[in-house]
């Protein structure tokens, strides 16, 4: 017996490709990363990279948002709020930024790995 290969950003919740059961958590994880009411469209579960492909523009959504918020904080915010207080505020754009492009790295995996990509590990 072999150990199915994934690449470095696979999302821990979801099982590697090929393993028993691996489509369900995919989706089940993809679910996780969209709006509860795509839960109601069965087109999805029965397509699985079209809810890949949603997931993906919600999460592409986030990082963008984030970039935003971080660029802007200062600016919108300095008559509402402390300046140390904004800078904490820019703490958390610095840690969720890269949280979430890495999520987005993740969901790219997993859709490709929904088309039937593979992948072998490098010795």
């Amino acid at each position: 017996m072999y150990e199915i290969a994934v690449p470095p950003g696979w999302p821990q919740q979801v099982r590697p490709p090929g393993a028993p059961g691996w489509e369900r958590t995919a989706i089940a994880w993809l679910y996780d990363l969209c709006p509860p009411e795509y839960r109601a469209h069965a087109l999805l579960r029965r397509h699985p990279r079209l809810l890949a492909r949603l997931a993906l523009h919600q999460v592409e959504a986030a990082v963008q948002s984030a970039r935003r918020g971080y660029s802007t904080a200062r600016v919108e915010l300095r008559d509402e709020f402390e300046p140390q207080v904004i800078e904490e505020l820019l703490a958390v754009y610095a840690q969720e930024g890269p949280r979430l492009v890495a999520l987005s790295r993740s969901v790219r995996l997993v859709s490709e790995a929904l088309s039937g990509v593979r992948w072998r590990p490098r010795i």
